[in-house]
């Protein structure tokens, strides 16, 4: 059997020597006929003492001889020999003086160098290879790099990793280090290093704020490298190393316990287990035994630590016990008689290579199974440092994958003491600022994410310190440059380790930085000044139905009424006889006149009943026409009526997104370096893209340093803001003059930012959500914004539409019409009467007028009543307005006292009869 060493085992007293140079190797068993003895010979460095590996071999061989239900008709015996490492050409010679003896099996070192030189004499004679190769005739009880790099994967993702550092050297890999580093899309820095550059890569990483680090070097560095990241002052807890060897519980790691450094690796070997602990106690009951020593300096010294080399050189030699045994109950295998100067192979090495291949057992390091010589079945305890030990944390196997058995030990920071750098931004209500003397530290600030902060803190178990960020932005990518300013600049650079405020997570910030699950979901609207109320006019009445409708309806009433006139002249049916009984003076008449078509079309349009009908077919098709269009109109004028006068009405230049684009009159804005500014920016739709373009244009700046000077703007009028809903609801509820103008113009939320890969965020998100699901974050929303001493008292134009009354402002225009109506009426009649007067024939000389009746007696009465001469236009008509006042209760119009009593006909006087 060979094996590889990376370090030997001194005596008592001396100490480990890192610079090992040496290779332990071993011979294999040997069959002799009849009572069987399997000789092993093993080859180890010529150093005083053995390594853990040696001792391990020895106990296995031991353990075999005296357990004998495996191989009950077996003893196994070996000798040791020792040769240089670096001389490869001694190490195969010895290897086929071993073979020339006969051997059945190869145990492979773990150097690359010799294996490459052994695994190729193997090979070309058959003989199976036990160790870690990847050959037609090996058998790799190692966990396969395949396999650890999956583990290794699983972390990194479960750990939130993306910015991270490894270091490496090229002798010693144990994962494939170029297909790990593709499998992420984040920021990965690989440097080889040697035991004379770990100060140089370590003051790289430092400098570039890289916390998070891979360390896949030897086992002989992990020591020097744990005492330079000391010296570095890389032992803080924000710093996380993660181990590739399985051999981490047995460094000293004492000074990295009370610093609260996060240092994670898997181990193979399980502790804990029962069979491993009885294990650990034999060895070292052996080791005392052989050496008559108290167990020297191995670590098999301490029960409860064993290192993995040890570990797989125990469950090779078993393996290789239990194939043969498989393999000899089927038929029995002889010694291979070969040399590594003939060509000839093996003929029993095929035969054994399949039954090593089906081997299934639970050794040291897990259960052990095989698949074309590749182990795929094992189990890797994920373990972590604690502040006094390393405890198992999780699991890890090929089939069930990552098991985290204990999240609270990656990001339960609440026994830490933890003081975390917290930057924000003033902006009302979520952070604002004291600037009394009496205020100090944390206490200068408060608000709706200071409550939000403070609460979280007491959740997750940690302190902070909040200061406000330099350049006052949240942070936003320039386009020329790709620099990136405000918190999101500070959180790249590791200045802060938490980002609060009213900070929107967008899809470029969250590919430099992390964000918690969202606090509060909002989206970007408009900001304007309320509209003022349209001013009532005097004629508000005539507001249902537009100008061109009222002309249009005038114009109807004037065609109408000439129609019917018209078409009446035409029609022979309308014309009627007047004074049929005089036979002499017989006239025709037409009642449509132009006076009384016009008067006949008002009438009907008003639904008053006129005094005058149609009588032909085609009069009352006209008149039927209008009827029908009239009860339309005042139909639809009524319905509207009531809406129009009872519902205040406001001028609203803007009523969404794309009216403020296609308009040129108002300006508007946003914040500048914001999440608002970036979505108009990179936006694709070009409604927004429009509206970006004329914000950028816009000369003075459309964009503003702070809210309040947004919200100043919007108050000086004519100039609309863009900006987050949350912000713009707690504007609108203390400013009645300010409003909301169309709904959201898309959906986002606020979260707190903290860098790549911090172990905080997924904390703080849990806290989140249970702060959501228990309403606190509610009742903090309801404090901050609905608080009724700020509030104003805004008017419900819904609820007053409904008991408004009607004003004079309202409805004054009827009574205009009606006084206006009276006027001209009054003025008419003067006309009329004027006209009567001017032309009107009246009698120039006196004139008796007699009227005559009979009494009771038969007697024919009279009366003869004189006319005066005429009189002026003035006196007739202020004898009008005499009777007027004088008579306007009396239905019968009385006689004027125009005639004297001389010129009167006695009553009673006879008056014979012509």
């Amino acid at each position: 059997m060979i094996l590889s060493q990376s370090f030997l085992l001194c005596r008592s007293g001396c100490t480990r020597n890192v610079h090992s140079k040496r290779l332990i190797t071993a011979s294999v068993p040997f069959i002799r006929l009849g009572s069987t003895t399997l000789g092993q010979r093993a080859i180890f460095s010529n150093q005083p003492g053995m390594y853990n590996s040696e001792l391990a071999f020895r106990y296995a061989i031991h353990r075999l001889n005296m357990d004998k239900s495996l191989l009950p008709e077996t003893t196994v015996d070996y000798y040791v020999e020792y040769v240089n490492r670096f001389d490869s050409f001694e190490t195969v010679q010895k290897v086929c003086k071993l073979i020339q003896v006969g051997v059945q099996a190869v145990f492979s070192p773990t150097d690359s160098v010799l294996a490459t030189h052994i695994n190729s004499i193997c090979d070309a004679l058959d003989i199976p290879n036990i160790g870690r190769s990847a050959h037609d005739f090996s058998i790799n009880v190692y966990p396969s790099k395949q396999y650890v790099n999956y583990a290794f994967n699983d972390v990194i993702q479960y750990l939130n990793w993306t910015r991270f550092g490894i270091l490496h050297e090229k002798e010693n890999g144990i994962i494939n280090l170029h297909q790990l580093s593709r499998s992420f899309h984040g920021e990965v820095h690989m440097r080889q290093v040697s035991r004379d550059s770990y100060v140089s890569a370590l003051n790289e990483f430092k400098g570039k704020e890289i916390h998070n680090i891979i360390i896949d070097t030897n086992s002989n560095g992990i020591s020097i490298l744990l005492k330079t990241i000391l010296q570095q002052q890389m032992n803080e807890y924000k710093y996380h190393y993660l181990f590739t060897s399985f051999d981490l519980e047995t460094y000293d790691l004492e000074d990295f316990k009370y610093n609260f450094v996060n240092i994670t690796s898997f181990r193979l070997v399980d502790t804990a287990d029962v069979g491993v602990k009885q294990i650990l106690k034999d060895i070292g009951l052996y080791s005392h035994h052989i050496f008559k020593k108290p167990y020297l300096n191995l670590h098999f010294t301490k029960s409860t630590v064993l290192e993995s080399e040890p570990a797989l050189m125990f469950d090779s030699v078993y393996v290789f016990a239990i194939g043969l045994q498989t393999l000899e109950q089927s038929h029995s295998l002889t010694l291979s008689n070969i040399s590594c100067e003939d060509e000839n192979s093996w003929d029993g090495g095929l035969s054994l290579i399949n039954y090593l291949n089906a081997v299934e057992w639970k050794g040291l390091t897990g259960p052990i199974q095989f698949k074309d010589g590749q182990r795929v079945q094992f189990k890797l305890d994920l373990i972590k440092l604690k502040q006094h030990s390393i405890v198992k944390v999780g699991e890890w196997t090929p089939h069930g994958h990552l098991n985290i058995t204990e999240p609270s030990m990656f990001f339960d920071a609440g026994s830490m003491n933890v003081t975390l750098v917290v930057i924000t931004i003033l902006e009302t209500p979520y952070v604002m600022m004291h600037y009394g003397k009496n205020f100090t530290g944390n206490e200068r600030f408060y608000g709706f994410c200071v409550d939000i902060l403070e609460t979280i803190s007491r959740e997750v178990g940690f302190d902070y310190i909040l200061d406000l960020v330099p350049d006052r932005k949240y942070g936003a990518k320039d386009p020329e440059t790709g620099e990136w300013n405000g918190m999101v600049a500070q959180l790249m650079k590791y200045k802060a380790d938490l980002a609060v405020g009213s900070m929107t997570i967008t899809y470029a910030r969250e590919s430099v930085i992390d964000f918690t699950k969202p606090f509060m979901n909002l989206g970007i609207s408009i900001l304007f000044k309320v509209p003022t109320s349209e001013p009532t006019r005097l004629f508000s009445f005539m507001n249902p139905l537009a100008i061109e409708i009222w002309i249009y309806v005038l114009i109807a009433y004037f065609l109408v009424s000439l129609c019917i006139y018209i078409v009446g002249k035409l029609s022979p049916i309308e014309w009627k006889c007047i004074n049929a009984c005089d036979l002499e003076n017989i006239s025709i008449g037409n009642q449509f006149s132009l006076t009384d078509s016009f008067w006949f079309t008002i009438g009907t349009f008003m639904q008053q009943s006129p005094d005058i009908y149609p009588r032909a077919m085609s009069t009352r098709i006209i008149s039927s026409t209008w009827g029908f269009f009239s009860l339309i109109i005042v139909a639809s004028y009524t319905a509207n009526l009531a809406a129009f006068l009872t519902t205040e009405r406001m001028i609203n230049p803007i009523e969404n997104a794309e009216d403020l684009a296609s308009q040129t009159e108002i300006s508007y804005g946003t914040l500048d370096s914001g999440s608002t500014m970036t979505f108009f920016r990179d936006s694709v739709i070009e409604t927004y893209k429009k509206i970006w373009r004329s914000m950028d244009n816009k000369k003075p700046s459309a964009f503003t340093t702070t809210y309040e000077d947004g919200i100043k703007r919007v108050n000086q009028g004519n100039y609309a803001f863009l900006m987050e809903s949350t912000m713009l609801d707690y504007i609108v509820q203390r400013d009645c003059n300010l409003t909301q103008i169309g709904g959201l113009l898309d959906t986002k939320g606020y979260g707190i930012a903290t860098p790549k890969g911090s172990p905080w965020r997924d904390k703080i998100s849990l806290a989140i959500l249970e702060l959501q699901e228990r309403g606190d974050i509610q009742m903090l929303y309801d404090k901050w914004w609905k608080n009724t001493d700020e509030t104003c008292t805004r008017k419900n134009t819904s609820k007053q539409s409904k008991a408004n009354s009607l004003g004079l402002e309202s409805i004054g225009g009827v009574f205009v019409v009606l006084i206006a109506g009276i006027i001209v009426a009054a003025v008419v009649a003067f006309f009329e009467f004027w006209y009567n007067f001017r032309y009107n024939h009246k009698a120039t000389t006196s004139q008796s007028v007699v009227n005559t009746k009979y009494n009771q007696d038969g007697i024919l009465e009279s009366d003869r009543n004189y006319t005066p001469p005429d009189r002026s236009f003035w006196i007739e008509i202020s004898e009008e307005l005499r009777y007027a006042s004088w008579c306007m209760n009396k239905q019968k119009r009385p006689a004027l006292r125009r005639t004297c009593s001389k010129c009167t006909i006695p009553k009673g006087q006879r008056i014979n009869k012509l």
